[in-house]
């Protein structure tokens, strides 16, 4: 490998890395909104509202993000709507990351206390009530770890987007090794940087894990 092209490429795929942060924080920031409001349908003893989130779960878990992705960005302008590509990557991380939040919120939910629920039941508290005040601020810390698996899953998973022309770390290392035919030093690079935000987030949320634990 060439230092001299190294030190040409970082900069250019450095700048792109903080897309690819920027993309991971707003889509799991989204998702797990979804992912909680979907969570709380699901077990809700509504019907159609479980209907409607069970098949919202089903159908963004059981296709690959990367059909989703396109369906939003060259799909969708087929019948009149038409979305940037940040817009569409948005879109389509979003969605896809609150399918997997609601069944790893579900899950949390679940592993609360039930007698909790009936205590809540018996001093009048709603439903809502009970999850807002009670229930979703013990989940959260249950479910820590598998939120950070998550997200990590879609910092990885922002990659994709560059199959809709979104210029990320991996759609600039492929612009750079188009132009250079220096496929080892953009990747390469790629990869570390990959690697470095990853590691990041993973101490980060070790660290929280820890200090949240309730022994």
């Amino acid at each position: 490998m060439d230092i001299n092209i190294l030190k040409e490429m970082f900069p250019v795929l450095l700048k792109a890395s903080l897309i690819t942060l920027e993309l991971t924080l707003i889509s799991v920031v989204f998702g797990s909104l979804i992912g909680m409001f979907t969570a709380i349908l699901k077990l809700s003893k509504n019907m159609l509202m479980g209907t409607i989130a069970g098949f919202y779960t089903w159908l963004f878990r059981g296709t690959p993000m990367l059909l989703q992705l396109w369906f939003f960005y060259f799909g969708l302008p087929f019948v009149g709507i038409k979305f940037t590509a940040f817009q569409a990557a948005i879109i389509g991380l979003s969605l896809n990351s609150g399918a997997y939040m609601a069944e790893i919120i579900r899950g949390g939910i679940l592993a609360v206390d039930k007698g909790q629920f009936e205590a809540c039941k018996s001093l009048g508290f709603t439903y809502f009530d009970t999850m807002k005040r009670v229930v979703l601020p013990q989940t959260f810390k249950i479910i820590i770890p598998s939120v950070g698996n998550e997200f990590i899953t879609m910092l990885k998973d922002t990659s994709l987007v560059a199959t809709i022309t979104m210029v990320e770390v991996m759609r600039s290392a492929q612009l750079l090794y188009a132009s250079s035919f220096r496929p080892m030093e953009a990747f390469f690079i790629a990869g570390c940087l990959y690697l470095l935000m990853t590691t990041i987030f993973t101490t980060v949320f070790s660290y929280y894990e820890k200090k949240l634990s309730v022994y």
